[in-house]
């Protein structure tokens, strides 16, 4: 019905920059909102970052100040600028998305779906 697909991790040093994009496509009615969370083995996944569709952002305290998330609703994409970075934001990285759709006739208000996980690695 509904693909995430993430792009941008890898290995970057201490103090350095990336970028995650992440773009919905399928079925969708209405994206109700999108944001990035991260999971660490053996952590539970966490919010970093969330974007609705009327363009209000919320952040994790780690990450504030230093990461920004923005949106292009007319792609359907979100993305994730990730600046000086911390060895400890070494993580998988999921895209996520609420959406609205139509499945079968029927009106679905809330879905969440979630990307493939992109791994960001942050090492000198």
């Amino acid at each position: 019905q509904v693909q995430l697909v993430e792009s941008g991790g890898g290995l970057v040093q201490p103090g350095g920059s990336l970028r995650l994009s992440c773009t919905a496509s399928g079925s969708i009615f209405r994206i109700n909102s999108m944001g990035w969370y991260r999971q660490t083995p053996g952590e539970q996944r966490e919010v970093v970052a969330i974007i609705s569709s009327g363009g209000s952002e919320n952040y994790a305290d780690s990450v504030k100040g230093r990461f920004t998330i923005s949106g292009d609703d007319a792609k359907n994409t979100v993305y994730l600028q990730m600046n000086s970075l911390k060895p400890e934001d070494s993580a998988v990285y999921f895209c996520n998305a609420e959406a609205a759709i139509y499945a079968n006739s029927t009106y679905y208000p809330s879905v969440n779906y979630w990307g493939q996980g992109t791994q960001v690695t942050v090492s000198s």
